[in-house]
């Protein structure tokens, strides 16, 4: 059930296939999942600003939405772990944040589309 989606500047060079094998196995480790039940979009931004602009970083947030009822520790756990995670992924100065929200599982709904 866990989506990944991760806002990162356009221009940013990372080794996405290995980030996604790892955060997948990262969150069965912390959360009862499993790496087929993951799903991670990226969605480059060609336009960002940290701070006033002069910096020059890089950007990347990641939001893994998973299913009510974990605990904050398990959450706390994963969130640490996940920028961790991309901290050694980014060889760029860049503003990471890591964010691990819940769906309510009385209103979240997913499906495999079969397609037509």
């Amino acid at each position: 059930m866990p989506q990944i989606l991760v806002d990162h500047s356009a221009d940013l060079d990372f080794d996405r296939a290995g980030l996604v094998k790892e955060i997948h196995q990262l969150i069965t480790e912390v959360i009862d999942t499993t790496v087929a039940e993951c799903k991670t979009v990226f969605r480059p931004a060609a336009q960002y600003t940290v701070g006033d602009g002069t910096t020059g970083q890089a950007v990347m947030l990641v939001e893994i939405k998973i299913l009510a009822g974990r605990s904050l520790e398990q959450r706390a756990e994963l969130t640490s772990r996940v920028l961790a995670l991309l901290e050694s992924y980014l060889t760029v100065p860049a503003a990471i944040g890591v964010e691990v929200t819940e769906l309510e599982r009385a209103t979240y709904r997913f499906v495999h589309h079969p397609g037509r």
